[in-house]
């Protein structure tokens, strides 16, 4: 009966000991990665570049700006290394037609995605239309002097924070 208990709680321990490395490392290792940033002249309407440095899909799940409070709208800009991303006040103009906007709940951003990665390519002039890059749209009635970014990554929770500084 004793040796039964015992491998029950050492098998708890390794359990609790794995769970608890994960967490750590995806603390300390986040896949979400961001680089562009850019808004317009009143920082109303604002884009954030970001790509998945992962092993695994990325999803977000929320996003708040300033003090944590909801932007009157965002969307998940998807687009390739050789268009780039546009900064627009309307989702459904004309300006914004070529470019795929979509609802941050449906768009999963897949693996080998990296911002820093595309950069090189764009850099070594190998980037191509195959090229895959994201950009979170975000516009509020205020000025935007921070992005809230919660999403999950292998069933966790992370948040990702973004400072606008310009």
């Amino acid at each position: 009966m004793n040796k039964k208990i015992l491998i029950v709680v050492l098998s708890l321990m390794v359990f609790v000991a794995l769970a608890s490395g994960t967490l750590i490392f995806l603390k300390s290792n986040p896949p979400l990665e961001t680089n562009t940033l850019a808004s317009n002249e009143n920082q109303h309407s604002v884009i954030v570049g970001f790509g998945n440095k992962g092993w695994g899909d990325i999803h977000l799940t929320e996003v708040a700006v300033n003090n944590y409070e909801e932007p009157m709208e965002n969307k998940i800009q998807m687009s390739n290394a050789m268009q780039g991303f546009i900064i627009t006040d309307d989702f459904r103009s004309d300006e914004a037609q070529p470019y795929r906007f979509t609802d941050i709940d449906e768009a999963t951003i897949k693996t080998g995605t990296s911002p820093t990665e595309t950069l090189e390519k764009q850099n070594d002039g190998s980037a191509s239309e195959d090229d895959e890059i994201y950009g979170l749209s975000v516009m509020h009635d205020e000025e935007i002097r921070t992005v809230h970014i919660q999403y999950s990554y292998f069933g966790v929770t992370l948040f990702e924070e973004v400072e606008l500084d310009f």
